[in-house]
Parts: structure tokens; C-alpha cells; sequence
């Protein structure tokens, strides 16, 4: 992959493109027409008091930990945000000064997510009541995805190159923070239980997709006639993402990181935001993998998102009725 010195996108430009793109499934105005099918059911989440909009971001991959967020507007008072955990169903709301919103969990409880401090991104984690602020080498960082060890991946913006560049904080090593040694302009925005990570570089002409392997090895994630690549999820052997094509429509693409193959999916998929070690993929209203295909059960003139989804099939997300949003899950979908 290309070493890139010069500046193609501003930070908030790169960050925005990409914060898009991943949360387009998860707009509680977008919903697709869905035909007559068997769906994956329904279950609301346990709710907080006095909440006018709550959402599930992101389940760990057994399944027992869910988290999200809570929004609460008093009369004459600022609004105000929650942490929502969920453990086996059971509910703990946790206020949250400077929180941006949950980004991940892993099996152990271990909870990421992006805030802001003293006028700069602060990321942290959040396990067992205790909130840790994680080091930061630059006053733009983000959080992306954690695994089963409590590995941490993300990017920050670099002022003196113009550009992001992929970080890990070590499990092994609390309390630091590593760069990789990706090419400049990567965002890291995925890691694996063995370690493999995935992400995202931006180049003058497109953006591309990439893996590290556990050993160091790097190799590209895209597909020939490719104008721009991003990938958004990984887990087990699997990697999950998007391609704006030189010509055509746009669509969503699935890589085994172990082969190196890929499988093209439609155009709806376009919109997938994580995926399961089994392959499965949750993209908006809808689950996609191996032999699989089922729409997420909604109701009438109710909008729905799936946003993350574990290894059993559960996936999380919202749904949005007449305005009021709200926490779900459809199990084993």
C-alpha cells in the first residue's frame, strides 16, 4: 500500500466520511421496503425512567453484554446523557458527563466509547462502575473496536503530517497507547481475538481497506474496479465493509481474512455495520451471511436499525416509532 505524505482530507472531514458511513444503518429515520418474508422477531430492552430516546449500539459477541445510550431533557435543565448496560437483560444506567456515545464491549464487560475533555477527544473505558480515560497521543483520538483481551484500537489526527494514524492500546500493557506501523492516513477501525486488525487509509485517489495480521503482515481489503473501500467490522475470520465502484452502483462486500477472498453482496447491504464470527453481517434492517438472509421484524410504519450483532445472531439496534426511539434486540436472528 502506498505511503501517502500529503494531505488528502481534513480530520474532520476523514472522521465524518467514515462516521457516516458506518451509522447510515443506524439513522432511526432510514428503514428499507421490506417484502413479505420471514423476520427475525422483536424484543424491546429493558428501559430507563424517564427517557425520551434510548439505543443499543453494541453487543459483545457471546451476547450478555449490551450496550447503548440514554438522552433525558428536564424543564429548564440541559439535556442530559445515560449509559445504558445491559447484562443478561438486566439494566445499569450510569450518568455520563462527557460521553460521545458506547462504541463497543467485549465478553468480560469491558465498554469503550469517545468523549470530550478540556476542549479535546477523550476516549475511555468503563467496567464495573469505574471509568478509565485512556491515553491519548494527540488531541483528536478515537476509539473504534475492542476484543476478547481487552485490545483497543482506533486512529488519532496527527497535526505535523495532516493525517490520521492507527493506534492500539495494548491489554498486555495498561495505561499506554501504541501507533501502528500502518500506512499513513489508516484508521483502525476493527480487531479480532487473535489480534488481526482492520481498517480503513485514505489515499489522494480513493480509500482502501487493509488488514494486519497478528505477525505484522499487512495486505490490501478491496475488489478490483474499486474507487473507494472502507471497512467498518471484523470478527473471527471474517471483515465486513463497503466499495464506491469507478462505474455502477454502490454495494457491500464480505472478506474471509484468512483466504483473502471476498464475496460481493447486493446494494442494500451497502450499509453494514458489523459482523459475527460466523459471517453474518447486520446491514440496517437487515441480516446477510452465509445461506442467510431475513429482514428484522418492525411493524407498521415502524422504522428499525440493527446496529451490531453477536455470534448466537442476536443483533441490537432501535426502532423508531412515531418519533420515540427505543432500545431493541432480536434474538438468535
Amino acid at each position: 500500500m502506498p505511503h501517502i505524505a500529503r494531505r488528502v482530507l481534513s480530520a474532520g472531514a476523514v472522521a465524518t466520511l467514515l462516521a457516516t458511513a458506518a451509522l447510515v444503518a443506524a439513522s432511526p429515520a432510514t428503514a428499507f421496503p421490506r417484502p413479505p418474508a420471514p423476520a427475525c422477531p422483536i424484543e424491546t430492552l429493558p428501559q430507563p425512567p424517564d427517557m425520551y430516546r434510548t439505543e443499543a449500539h453494541a453487543i459483545d459477541p457471546t451476547g450478555r453484554y449490551i450496550v447503548g445510550g440514554a438522552l433525558r431533557v428536564a424543564d429548564e435543565q440541559p439535556t442530559t446523557a445515560f449509559l445504558l448496560i445491559w447484562d443478561r437483560g438486566r439494566l445499569t444506567t450510569v450518568p455520563w458527563a462527557n460521553g460521545d456515545g458506547a462504541i463497543g464491549v467485549n465478553a468480560r464487560g469491558v465498554v469503550i466509547g469517545n468523549g470530550n475533555a478540556d476542549g479535546r477527544t477523550q476516549p475511555w473505558t468503563y467496567r464495573d462502575g469505574v471509568f478509565t480515560l485512556l491515553p491519548t497521543p494527540s488531541d483528536e483520538v478515537y476509539v473504534s473496536a475492542i476484543n476478547a483481551s481487552g485490545d483497543v484500537v482506533g486512529y488519532h489526527y496527527v497535526d505535523a503530517i495532516g493525517r490520521f494514524v492507527a493506534l492500539r492500546w495494548p491489554a498486555s500493557r495498561p495505561g499506554t497507547v501504541e501507533e501502528l506501523d500502518a500506512p499513513v492516513g489508516a484508521l483502525a477501525t476493527g480487531i479480532t481475538r487473535d489480534g488481526t486488525i482492520v481498517g480503513t487509509v485514505s489515499t489522494p485517489e480513493h480509500l482502501t481497506g487493509w488488514a494486519r495480521r497478528p505477525d505484522g503482515r499487512y495486505s490490501e481489503l478491496t475488489v478490483p474496479g474499486a474507487q473507494r473501500t472502507q471497512v467498518v467490522a471484523a470478527e473471527g475470520r471474517w471483515a465486513i465493509g463497503r466499495v464506491d465502484p469507478r462505474t455502477g452502483t454502490q454495494f457491500g462486500v464480505r472478506w474471509n481474512l484468512r483466504t483473502g477472498t471476498y464475496t460481493v453482496l447486493d446494494e442494500q447491504s451497502y450499509v453494514a455495520t458489523d459482523i459475527n464470527a460466523r459471517g453474518v453481517a447486520v446491514a440496517g434492517s437487515r441480516v446477510i451471511g452465509p445461506g442467510i438472509s431475513r429482514w428484522l421484524e418492525s411493524g407498521e410504519g415502524v422504522a428499525v436499525g440493527g446496529k451490531a450483532i453477536a455470534d448466537d445472531g442476536t443483533v441490537v439496534g432501535f426502532r423508531n416509532s412515531a418519533g420515540t426511539v427505543t432500545a431493541v434486540r432480536w434474538p438468535a436472528c
